[in-house]
């Protein structure tokens, strides 16, 4: 199965559809009266819900990273940890630049 594998771009992969899947599982649990495209319009322009809510998308990928580093797949867990750390990045400099 491709999940098993030990490679650095499927941890880029997975890194970059964790935090979107979560997005997706906040809006349909916390949000749901609001459109997808309005939901993320108002996360990334209300420093409260960016925080909050960026913080909590990031949690899938540190359920993967733990995942991958616990069955000693470290390379995708490599990858995995790159994408989070530009995630951070990114709310970090959205939070800073609003």
């Amino acid at each position: 199965m491709i999940l098993t594998k030990d490679d650095q771009r499927l941890g880029l992969i997975l890194g970059f559809l964790g935090p979107l899947l979560g997005l997706v599982f906040l809006h349909s649990l916390k949000f749901p009266s609001y459109t997808f495209v309005e939901f993320l319009n108002n996360f990334i322009h209300e420093n409260r819900l960016l925080t909050s809510i960026g913080s909590l998308s990031l949690l899938v990928n540190a359920i993967l990273f733990t995942i991958y580093v616990n069955t000693e797949r470290d390379r995708t867990a490599r990858g995995i940890f790159i994408v989070t750390v530009c995630y951070g990045v990114g709310i970090l400099l959205l939070k800073l630049f609003n």
